[in-house]
Order: C-alpha cells, then structure tokens, then sequence
C-alpha cells in the first residue's frame, strides 16, 4: 500500500558555485510523501501527529524555506503524489454524506495543499475506474495532473476523456524557464491487487518509463523526475538500474521509511533504512536518487538536488531528509499548527461522518480482535475467523433466494483486513466494521470449484508464506486467506505454486497437505486431493474474479447483494448469528488451529529422528535407542512413566499415521 509528493524548485538569480566544484544553475527540492490513503485527520492512533491540515501546514513551511536557500531569488512550488492518493474505511466513506456530484474530501485536501502532479497507485481502482475517475474530474483548476506510463485507458470512456489533460504518462512543467518532466508509473501487479476493469496494464515498466523519458529528451527537457507506485522500495532501486537520464524517483507503496539516523519520527515508528536519500547506478552509470517514506500524512520528505547548467545533479545538500508531521502542541520546535481551511473544509465534516458511526454499537466483544497487518496476511487470527465465518453465514442464508446451493467454505484474503491493529475488548460499534472492511467487495458465491482447482486456490494462499519464519513475504501477500468451513495443514518448506496473471498455473503447488471439510469430509490427504464431489466457495467478487491470482479462472459465481462489511455487522448483531457477543469460547486469542503451518506444529510425537516432518527408517532408529535408553521421549503409550508393549504400540500407530 501504500501517499504524496510535493516538489518545490527554484532558480538562483545569478549562477552560485560550490566551493570548488562546479556550478550550481538551478535547485530543485522535492518535498514528498506517499499513501496519503485517506488518513485526513490524523495518522491512526496518534490524534497529535498527520492528518491533512498539519500536512499542508508544514508543505507551506517548507516551501517558504525553499524559497529563501542561498542563491535563491524565485520560487516555484510542483506538488507530486506517489499514488494511493485515497484508500476504502470510514473517512472515505464520509462521502457518501456529500451531495452528488460534489468533490470527494481527498480531492478537496489535495486541491487546498496545492498538488499539480498525482502519482497513480493500486488503490485508485479499488472501487472501479468510474470512482477514479469522478475523484479526478473534482479538481477545481488545470492542475494536479495524474500520470502513469505503463496504464492504459482506451477501453474505459470515462477516464480516456480525462486525458491528457488530467490524466497521461508523464506532463512537462515550466518553472522559472526550465522545463522538468514528471513521469509517472503504477505496479504492473494492479490487476489481481485492484480492480482496474478494462485498464490495460503494461507489465514492461521500465520500457514504459524509458519511452516517455526518451520523448522528453528529445524535446530538450533534461531534468526528470519518476513517481512510481510498485509496493516497494526495492523495485524502485531495481527499476532505476534499468533506466537512463532519470534524476530521482519518488517510490510509493511499501511504507518504507529512509531518513538519518536520529530523526524524529511519529511514536509507534521506526527507520526501515538508515541513510537519505537512497541511491541506485542507472545504465550510464550516473546516480539515481531514490526516497519514500511512510504514508498517512505522516512525513514530508525533503530532497533537494542542485542541477548544472546541462541538467546534471552534482549535489545534495545536507538538509535533504524526512520530517515529521507533528502538531505544535507536542513539538513546539518544528511542529505546525493546521491550517484552518483544511480543518473547516475536510477535517471536520469527515469528523461528523465518522463519529456517526462510533456512536452506534453493534455488538460487545469479550476477546481482543487481532487484525495486524503482519498478522492477517500470514497466519489464523480470531478477528480472521470472524470475518470467514460471517461471509458463510450470510452466503447460507441468502443462498437459496439466489437459485445456488449453500456454501460449505469461506475465504476472506488478508488483504482485504484494512484495520492493523488489535481491536480492544468491549464495544464493537458500526465504525469499527468499516475500519476493518472498508472496501466495496460483495460477498458471493462460486458454485462446484472442482477439487483439485480447490487446492490450487489454496496453495495460492499460502504461496507467499515464508518458511522457518512464517512470514509473508514479497508481493500479493493479500492473498493469505483467513478460513471458515475447513482446517488445512501446510508445509512452507514445499514448493510454491507459480501462477501467471490469469491464473493458469506455470508450476504447481506442494505446500497444502491436509484439507477436511467440517463436516469430516477429506478433500486433500498427504498432499493428494481425494475424488468427491465439488465445493462451494463463499468469497467476496474482487476474489471471485481473480483478484490476489485466485485461480478461479472464470468459474461462475453469483453476487448475493450483501457488502463484505455487511456480513461482518449483521453476522455479529443478529440473533441467528453472534446475536451481539463476540466470545471469547468462540474466538479465542490466536485462532482455533483452522490453518496449521507444520513450522510451529509438530508432525507427531513418533517424529524423533531428523528430519523433521518426515516419518522415516531415523525415526525407527532413534525409538529403539529411547526405548533401550529407557528415555522418557520414548514413553508414547499409556500407563506413563513405564517403557513397554503400550509404547511400541503407540509408535506403530502414530508413525503408521504418517507425517507429511
């Protein structure tokens, strides 16, 4: 996921030198930031830190700062966004309460900071292209302009009329006599992450890139600017060693946070790469500048490069770094005070919306509800289990006024789960819902998955899971699912499913071992998919259409009118459901064992010999040697404490049993 840029540029009146190096003509600096996501009041949890109104303050303050640099006599301000420039949750919802037509509260934030370039991220198309493209067409002026090489918009009416002038692979910007180019890019990962419709995604980035860069060469600009959206910073270090003539890239999308040792940052925190800005050697060997930092409103990041005469960037100063949105009240030094039309325009409606919401409870929780990001994408959590089991029992209950048969399963994929965060136990008001289900999925239902395309659904799950950590790890780690209906065991030590974007399957699966049914039908047994009949899946559409790489690969399925957050508040408030209690009998701290990674549960107590998960000639070596040792690892039958017949037994049935 993962916000927004502002560059600020000025030119000295009269050429500057460095202390014996060569001369500095002009001074650029970028103040940016990425994954602004919506967060207009304030980064979660922390009431005194971000929020859109501090943000513009402290963006004012910088550029005033810009303005009065050694040498400075003009100052031009460009404002650039590296994508996710809204996200799905309860401030986003607050737009609903406008009457139509009106501009959404993120375009009006963006609007009043002064952005005249947007950086296009994933969660742009969450909602469709249709809600992209009424957040764009809300600007009031000629500017902010959104570019992305690698998309295209031909197949989609509404957006294609938007170009170029508010939409294209790149603009060109005067300031002060020069000429600067902004290219622009976005994941080529945007259509199993997001639902981009009939966007066409390039997956070429750099070509993409190259192309537009190479067209304003040719024109004679010769200071460019990146702001790309690919999830991480590292694709954007890899992405500048395949480029030419490119200065800097603004990275958005992965969270990541560069600045200098010793900066403040906002509490909760921490430094992800130590050093700012980042650098990377392009294909001419000359240094690319590269920066991001957390999303939110949190940070402004500051990089200033100063250009030669021929547009060659030949230092930066040492001011370049992060800093922190902070309110004055908690940093009288270098805090901001919010500007009041930003509070009266965007923070205080969407205020009202949201307490709304808070003030209706829908149900009382017993348990604390985990909803880590980390969490949710990797392994069972209870709130995960809750969230299954309410798309199965809404999908029961309004499957037959849909002409399907009830589903035996659920699916609710991690990265649907928006909350990150602990939900305390107590009250479970409608604001929470949307905190933790914020996005406009649809719960469905797709009918007779065939068994062994079931599997491959659930190797893709567990696909990005890491083995000895359990971590997710890499991209489209929301794709980890949260279960309801099934227990299933996994090893992460096997291979992974490779699968293309259509979901076919370029190299199979071998993690998911055991899969049953609740019902105690087995549907996969020592990694082999067990004849029987097919299965039906409760899932939200975004999945369903093979949203993460589910591997659907078209099956029908049929939308039973209920949104994801629906199911969650009327699963909880109803009284054929939780009837207003969230218990902890039924969702206890850590999940109840639906999905196994065999890294944190031993194969059985007969595997004694290395290696481990294997039942193998070791383990019968290692028995005998316990039980001649009289060792109590040997002491496996009952009555404990004695070494006899009853042990064989039981190690001739456990290991009988096998072990994946």
């Amino acid at each position: 996921m993962k916000r927004i840029a502002a560059v600020v540029a000025h030119v000295a009146g009269s050429a500057a030198a460095l202390a014996g190096g060569p001369t500095v003509d002009f001074q650029l600096t970028i103040l940016h930031n990425n994954d602004a996501e919506s967060q207009l009041i304030s980064a979660p949890g922390e009431p005194d830190f971000g929020g859109a109104a501090r943000f513009a303050a402290l963006v004012d303050r910088l550029r005033a700062d810009a303005d009065v640099e050694p040498g400075a006599t003009v100052r031009s301000a460009l404002v650039v966004t590296a994508g996710d420039n809204f996200l799905a949750g309860p401030e986003f919802n607050a737009n609903n309460s406008r009457p139509a037509g009106a501009p959404f509260y993120d375009t009006i934030a963006i609007d009043l900071i002064g952005y005249d370039v947007l950086g296009v991220g994933n969660h742009e198309f969450d909602f469709g292209p249709d809600v992209f493209e009424m957040f764009l067409s809300g600007f009031s002026g000629a500017s902010p302009v959104a570019v992305t090489a690698n998309l295209g918009f031909g197949a989609e009416p509404g957006l294609n009329a938007l170009v170029p002038a508010r939409l294209a692979a790149s603009v060109e910007l005067n300031i002060e006599g020069k000429r600067v180019g902004v290219v622009g890019a976005t994941t080529p990962n945007l259509p199993f992450i997001s639902s981009p419709r009939d966007v066409t995604v390039d997956q070429a980035v750099a070509s993409a890139i190259q192309a537009e860069v190479d067209a304003l060469t040719a024109s004679g600009v010769n200071i460019i600017i990146v702001t790309s959206h690919l999830q991480s910073v590292d694709e954007e270090l890899m992405l500048a060693t395949m480029l030419d003539d490119v200065d800097a890239i603004v990275a958005g999308g992965g969270d990541d946070i560069i600045a200098d040792a010793g900066t403040a940052l906002v509490p909760g925190d921490s430094i992800d790469r130590v050093g700012y800005p980042l650098t990377a050697t392009d294909l001419d060997g000359d240094t690319v500048y590269v920066v991001s930092t957390a999303g939110d409103y949190k940070y402004v990041g500051r990089l200033i490069l100063d250009f030669d005469f021929d547009g060659n960037v030949i230092n930066v100063p040492a001011e370049s770094n992060i800093v922190r949105v902070a309110d004055l009240s908690v940093d009288p030094l270098n805090g901001v005070t919010p500007r009041q039309d930003v509070i009266d325009q965007v923070v205080t409606p969407v205020m009202d919306a949201i307490d709304e919401l808070a003030q209706n409870v829908i149900a009382s929780s017993d348990v604390p509800l985990d909803g880590r990001r980390n969490n949710i994408r990797s392994r069972e959590t209870n709130l995960g289990n809750l969230i299954a089991d309410s798309f199965l029992y809404v999908a029961n209950r309004k499957a037959a006024s849909f002409g399907v048969d009830a589903p035996q399963v659920a699916f609710a994929n991690g990265g649907g789960i928006r909350n990150d965060s602990v939900l305390p136990a107590g009250d479970f008001t409608e604001l929470d819902s949307f905190d933790v289900l914020p996005f406009t999925n649809f719960v469905t239902v797709v009918p007779n998955v065939p068994r062994e395309q079931f599997k491959e659904i659930l190797e893709n799950c567990v696909s990005r899971i890491e083995a000895g950590t359990g971590a997710a790890v890499g991209d489209g780690t929301g794709r980890y699912a949260q279960v309801a209906g099934f227990e299933m065991t996994y090893d992460p030590h096997r291979q992974a499913i490779d699968l293309d974007l259509d979901g076919q399957t370029i190299r199979p699966g071998q993690r998911v071992l055991e899969v049953s049914l609740d019902d105690g039908t087995v549907v996969v047994e020592a990694g082999k998919v067990i004849e029987g009949e097919p299965i039906d899946v409760a899932i939200v559409d975004f999945l369903a259409q093979g949203g993460d790489q589910y591997p659907f690969r078209g099956l029908p399925f049929t939308n039973i009118g209920v949104t994801y957050q629906q199911a969650l508040a009327q699963y909880i408030a109803e009284s054929a459901g939780l009837n207003g209690v969230i218990s902890e009998i039924d969702y206890p701290a850590g999940g109840e064992g639906r999905v196994r990674n065999l890294d944190f549960v031993p194969c059985s107590p007969a595997d004694l010999g290395l290696p481990n998960r294997v039942h193998d000639i070791a383990d019968v070596i290692m028995f005998l040697q316990l039980f001649g040792a009289m060792d109590p690892a040997a002491d496996l039958g009952a009555p404990e404490g004695t070494f006899d017949i009853g042990d064989v037994m039981a190690f001739l049935d456990i290991f009988g049993a096998g072990c994946p």
